[in-house]
């Protein structure tokens, strides 16, 4: 049985990987895990980069087998903000495995206010009126309706790390 650290104390990155590993057998435990970018990725590759860095340190950190980091971001295009969330599975000795997840624009009034330096969490928890929506629906759960929850989003994310890390070592 496997050893796998979840690079976050965050229950709805907890969950989505609990839920997406729930058949593989492995033992998950999460730890505080450093990114080691900025509070707010404001880039595909920042934010791959703070998956990556999680995930190697809640390894290291809990002397797993595998970890998993999970980052989410924003990406400036020319048709406004969009949200973006990346995953990583690292096993030492082999490159790291990556996952990306769901984009929906964000409202121009949210947009403003993390371009001027602001962090998603805490302009989310404003404009819901709700507390620590990283920690439940995220951004994506409160765009989207509830139709698509940040669970739902980071389980997406940690099947399709799984489904290549069996590919990967699946016997030849």
């Amino acid at each position: 049985m496997k050893k796998i650290m979840i690079g976050s104390k965050n229950p709805a990155k907890i969950l989505a990987a609990e839920t997406a590993f729930q058949e593989y057998p492995a033992e998950l435990f999460s730890i505080d895990a450093a990114s080691n970018v900025s509070e707010q990725p404001f880039s595909d590759e920042e934010t791959i980069t703070g998956a990556i860095n999680r995930a190697r340190d809640a390894m290291q950190k809990g002397s797993g087998e595998i970890g998993i980091g999970l980052e989410g971001g924003v990406v400036e295009t020319e048709y406004g903000l969009y949200l973006c969330n990346w995953g990583a599975l690292y096993e030492e000795g082999q490159p790291p495995i990556i996952a990306g997840g769901a984009r929906i624009p964000l409202p121009e009034e949210i947009a403003v206010k993390l371009l001027a330096g602001m962090e998603l969490g805490p302009v989310m928890d404003e404009y819901a009126q709700k507390e620590n929506v990283r920690k439940k629906d995220g951004a994506i759960g409160i765009f989207t309706s509830g139709r698509i929850s940040r669970i739902d989003m980071f389980t997406h994310i940690c099947s399709m790390l799984l489904g290549q890390y069996e590919y990967r070592n699946r016997a030849e």
